[in-house]
């Protein structure tokens, strides 16, 4: 009688390496602000100095990521992330990324009408006439808010300086 084989495991990070990578991030992290806090200065001279907190903070930052790379070395080896698990977030985190950057080309109203349009039909089961009010409400009510009633400047593009705002 054949024995059922077992299923391959789904490929994806080492979870091993991935708190690895972020414990050497963090301890570097720490070693920045303890160099900067001791550039200040860190000790307590008629009350405490400049960088008398931030030091103790990244002290303690750099004993907890001391602690979490003994640990991942230690650690048997698993999968953080599946690499199709991986897709899926890379799926929302690159749009969010290229929206942040047309922030600064297009101003925050063009940028977001573009950002949530593109959700909508990608990754939503609306309908276009759901989409296109949600694309043109959205940044008009966001800019009757913030710009005319409380008054706040939000990053503008070349739409609203050739509407003269």
């Amino acid at each position: 009688m054949a024995q059922a084989s077992s299923p391959l495991p789904e490929r994806g990070l080492s979870r091993r390496l991935v708190e690895i990578v972020v414990a050497l991030l963090l301890i570097g992290i720490a070693a920045l602000a303890l160099w900067d806090s001791y550039g200040r200065g860190a000790g307590w001279d008629n009350g405490p100095e400049n960088g008398f907190f931030p030091a103790r903070v990244a002290a303690i930052l750099a004993i907890a990521a001391g602690a979490v790379l003994v640990g991942a070395v230690r650690r048997e080896d698993s999968v953080f992330v599946t690499y199709g698990q991986l897709r899926l977030v890379a799926q929302v985190f690159v749009p969010l990324f290229l929206y942040v950057l047309a922030i600064a080309f297009f101003g925050i109203y063009l940028a977001s009408a573009l950002f949530m349009g593109l959700f909508m039909v990608m990754l939503g089961a609306f309908r276009w006439w759901q989409v296109a009010l949600a694309v043109v409400l959205t940044p008009l009510v966001t800019f009757w808010v913030f710009e005319l009633q409380f008054r706040v400047p939000l990053p503008k593009g070349p739409v609203e300086a050739m509407l003269g705002f």
